[in-house]
């Protein structure tokens, strides 16, 4: 991937820190994105110092020469990256400052995601690979959402057996992390059982825990997929990743921004939801039924937003829909509600299903001997959907 000459990196990262820290000031008791910031988890203070902005005019002035540098790019996947990143600011600044937005724009212009529901085909697929997987495991009676609940059941970790699957898997994924892509040293988290929350689990990186929603009933296999979103190899190694190479002065500043609410986000959403694939950590049935299982409810969720927020359905009929297609818990399905509906954060649905498909594209057509390089082009920088899936291993080489 080239690199900008002009140092684009380190002043693209100065305006976004900028334009976070302006909102979270600016919008005290109104903020769209309610105190998370445009970036919730930052590692550059100590390498790239914020802008320090009075106004939106003068971000969005600053944005436009951000727009005209990164035009002059070329167009390789780092200026393709530049051009939709910088595009994606614009929209965020936008909506900060009190412009309205279709959904289709967001989509679009803030995430990067195709704007459009997942076809009812794609989903239909990842349902029929559901369902012959329940079937190989013997679970064959009723309807695919009273198939999924039995196996669910049958295969839930007991409450009080959580935290000691969760340091098991830990300590695996930790492990398979070091040898195949990044080693985080004595980095690890703490699980943190929580009730009543809007989410499935975070990563809260700073604090060294993760949180869980137990309100939700975890297979072995849903929880492997979940530590390996949130900790190894996902969220929390892409950002020791990043601000390694940072540090080293192998990636421009930019790699920063890897939890930015952007077109960032799609990837980073993609690694994590292609975690355990990317260690190679399928090991039986089960993950091979919560894999199908997981990138159905994906699809279903993206449909079900476009539903809610474009189409006018009433959340009721959109949550049996999560309920029946996408086969959900019931604290899932209000948490999926509960996103969908945000101004900001809606949007993003979008983003886990787009991520893990453009991660997932990518990885299956590189060769074993090519790993290593396009791990190295996944975390070590920040992509767009669109310059990821420019990897070329003759130019990464």
């Amino acid at each position: 991937m080239s690199q900008a000459p002009d140092a684009i990196g380190t002043d693209l990262a100065a305006v976004t820190m900028g334009i976070d820290r302006f909102e979270r000031t600016a919008a005290t008791g109104g903020s769209l994105l309610d105190g998370e910031g445009l970036v919730p988890i930052y590692l550059g203070d100590d390498l790239v110092t914020a802008k320090v902005y009075a106004g939106w005019l003068e971000i969005f002035a600053d944005l436009d020469k951000l727009g005209a540098r990164a035009a002059t790019s070329p167009d390789d996947a780092r200026g393709v990256f530049l051009r939709e990143m910088v595009s994606s600011l614009k929209a965020a600044a936008r909506l900060f400052s009190g412009a309205e937005m279709t959904y289709a724009e967001k989509v679009r212009n803030l995430v990067g995601a195709e704007a459009a529901p997942v076809p009812d085909a794609e989903i239909d697929a990842h349902a029929d690979r559901l369902s012959a997987g329940l079937a190989r495991a013997g679970f064959v009676r009723g309807s695919l959402r009273e198939r999924v609940e039995a196996w669910e059941e049958e295969r839930a970790i007991a409450p009080d057996k959580i935290e000691a699957e969760f340091r098991e898997l830990m300590t695996a994924a930790r492990a398979r992390t070091a040898a195949m892509i990044f080693d985080p040293g004595d980095y690890d988290m703490a699980l943190n059982p929580l009730r009543n929350i809007p989410f499935t689990a975070r990563c809260g990186f700073a604090e060294r825990r993760m949180d869980l929603n137990v309100d939700i009933a975890f297979t072995r296999a849903a929880l492997k997929h979940l530590v390996c979103h949130e900790v190894f190899p996902g969220h929390a190694t892409q950002l020791l990743y990043t601000l390694a190479e940072v540090e080293a002065g192998r990636s421009e500043a930019d790699a920063l921004l890897c939890t930015a609410n952007a077109v960032t986000g799609c990837v980073q959403e993609g690694i994590g939801d292609q975690g355990v694939e990317l260690i190679d950590w399928i090991e039986d049935d089960d993950d091979d039924i919560h894999l199908s299982l997981r990138s159905l409810k994906s699809a279903v969720q993206t449909t079900a937003a476009w539903r809610l927020m474009d189409g006018g359905e009433p959340a009721e009929t959109v949550a049996d829909y999560l309920r029946e297609t996408g086969c959900g818990q019931e604290a899932w399905v209000r948490g999926r509600l509960n996103m969908a509906s945000h101004p900001f954060r809606g949007p993003f649905i979008a983003s886990y299903y787009a991520g893990n498909e453009s991660v997932r594209r990518v990885r299956e057509r590189v060769a074993a001997p090519d790993r290593a390089a396009f791990n190295a082009y996944l975390f070590a920088q920040v992509h767009s959907p669109r310059s990821l899936e420019m990897f070329d291993m003759s130019v990464a080489a």
